[in-house]
């Protein structure tokens, strides 16, 4: 997939959750105000924060995609992990609120929603399973952090719903049966959602920290390129090879062995044959080789460690 086209796919999933979130905020809050769901307007306050979270995916695709300049020489992928935190931060904060706002609620009369902000919910429900499953999966194959980050936040927002979707029915069916306590069945479902948002907001916090990070890949990742190496017949050994991640794509440093008889030209031809070949292979963005004369001390120097 041609880079201009991975960031055009980026940018349409970003501006669609964008307008996504934003239909289903006022739905929720709207119906949840009139219902009296204390669960549902935690729910659209999180769909809410979600808007903040696509704008800044779409912000952070829209910055990765700027070419190297002098101050990146290396270009601008991290920027999405970097809206993939942001992300993350807005989410832990949202679950913070909500979970400060339904547990006030135990300590105040409330009575049960009203019946049609069930309809709201599983709306809610439908459309944002979708929204997961279009993220993840477009995530997954143009291999963006920030993507992928959004997907779940998505996903969470179902699993939001369907406890404020339980903890609606709970109160409604504890108040027509007389039984009192059940009608606190909505605020629980909003600590419950709280719990879950701050769940995911850690988990995916964690991982895109990692992922803004330089490291390195390991040994069983790298085979794919040192396989493309040895597939050209003038490189005698690979002396060491690191192939680390920046941002959604990968830069490998490389130091190879070549016959030790061999003009400057030919080798400097067989290191613009290496580097050809590795960016042939998916998500290799840049490649740095350095020659080495080839010596029989080569083969003692385990592949994956530099020899000089």
């Amino acid at each position: 997939m041609l880079e201009k086209d991975r960031f055009k796919q980026a940018e349409f999933a970003a501006i669609l959750g964008v307008i996504g979130n934003i239909v289903l905020a006022v739905i929720k809050y709207i119906v949840g105000v009139m219902s009296g769901s204390k669960a549902l307007v935690a729910d659209a306050v999180n769909s809410a924060s979600d808007v903040a979270g696509s704008i800044a995916v779409y912000i952070g695709v829209r910055a990765a995609k700027q070419p190297p300049d002098e101050d990146h020489p290396y270009g601008h992928g991290k920027a999405e992990s970097i809206a993939a935190i942001v992300v993350a931060v807005l989410m832990f904060l949202v679950g913070i609120e909500i979970g400060k706002s339904s547990i006030e609620s135990f300590f105040i009369p409330i009575e049960a929603p009203k019946s049609y902000a069930i309809y709201a919910l599983v709306f809610s429900i439908i459309i944002k399973e979708a929204m997961f499953r279009y993220n993840y999966k477009l995530g997954k194959r143009i291999k963006s952090d920030a993507i992928i980050v959004n997907a779940y936040d998505h996903r969470s927002d179902v699993y939001s719903s369907l406890a404020a979707l339980i903890g609606i029915i709970g109160a409604i069916i504890g108040e027509r049966i007389g039984i009192s306590w059940l009608v606190y069945s909505d605020p629980v479902a909003g600590v419950f959602v709280s719990l879950l948002i701050l769940r995911t907001a850690y988990k995916l916090g964690k991982e895109s920290i990692h992922t803004s990070l330089d490291h390195v890949l390991h040994d069983e990742d790298t085979k794919e390129l040192r396989d493309a190496i040895l597939t050209i017949p003038e490189v005698k050994t690979i002396n060491a090879l690191q192939a680390r991640e920046h941002g959604h794509y990968v830069i490998v440093d490389l130091k190879i062995s070549v016959d030790p008889y061999m003009t400057v030209e030919d080798g400097h031809k067989v290191g613009k044959k290496v580097k050809g070949k590795l960016l042939q292979v998916d998500h290799v963005h840049d490649v740095f080789v350095h020659i080495n004369p080839y010596s029989e001390d080569d083969n003692q120097v385990s592949q994956g460690v530099d020899s000089n």
